[in-house]
């Protein structure tokens, strides 16, 4: 995917992009390849496969969810800075917190958000589960964001206890999704979350198949969950 045919396909889907937003995403494009090269953010570096893969793809979930507006998100595990970046250029209102356990890759993003000249951006080095366990931070966000993090089971012990009551948690998913929804009921629903809706799409070009998992906070999370870093994954409540 070109950047030409990338704001085309958005406008399609009724993202209009200006001039500063594109050459953001040009911005974005050239400090994600050139830092590739001293540290591993990305597999890929193709421009073609950046702009379909990593920002169209991160951008995928504004199709089915509107993020008009000073919604509170946390992009949790979000690596080189998907999707809440892409998200935070196109809608610039939105407040982000990205939280990531590599230092070098807050580094990364901290270096990113000044050559973007984006604001309202914080970059938290810590594991998920101890920032779930934080009163700054616990119940805050009126959004919750994974992008192929760890298994929904585990994700939501991450996620669900960040999100405020009447937020909702948002996973990005490959195709293969129902078989993790059902192993992660339990852990939805003892996280206060309750199944919204899925929303299935294909990539144009590749034609490869995504999932948009929504669940909605319904009530608080208990205050033991979540669990000590780790716990989650070793022990996923299934």
């Amino acid at each position: 995917m070109t950047p030409k045919q990338f704001v085309h396909s958005l406008q399609q889907k009724g993202i209009s992009l200006n001039d500063q937003q594109i050459e953001q995403f040009a911005i974005y494009f050239e400090t994600l390849v050139e830092w590739n090269q001293k540290m591993n953010l990305t597999a890929l570096t193709d421009k073609a496969d950046v702009y379909l893969k990593h920002f169209y793809d991160s951008l995928s979930v504004a199709f089915f969810h509107d993020f008009s507006g000073k919604k509170r998100i946390c992009d949790v595990g979000a690596g080189a800075g998907f999707p809440s970046i892409p998200l935070k250029i196109c809608f610039p209102d939105l407040r982000i917190t990205i939280v990531d356990s590599l230092k070098k890759r807050i580094n990364f993003l901290h270096t990113l958000a000044d050559k973007l000249g984006i604001e309202q951006t914080t970059f938290i080095h810590a594991r998920a589960e101890s920032l779930g366990q934080t009163t700054t931070y616990r119940e805050t966000f009126d959004i919750a964001i994974a992008r192929a993090v760890a298994r929904l089971s585990v994700l939501s012990e991450f996620c669900l206890p960040l999100v405020k009551e009447k937020g909702i948690f948002i996973a990005m998913k490959g195709s293969r999704v129902h078989e993790e929804l059902k192993q992660a009921q339990r852990s939805i629903e003892i996280m206060g979350g309750r199944m919204q809706s899925i929303q299935s799409l294909t990539l144009p070009k590749e034609e490869s198949e995504r999932s948009i998992v929504c669940i909605d906070k319904i009530k608080q999370t208990p205050k033991k969950y979540p669990r000590k870093p780790g716990l989650p994954n070793k022990q996923p409540i299934e």
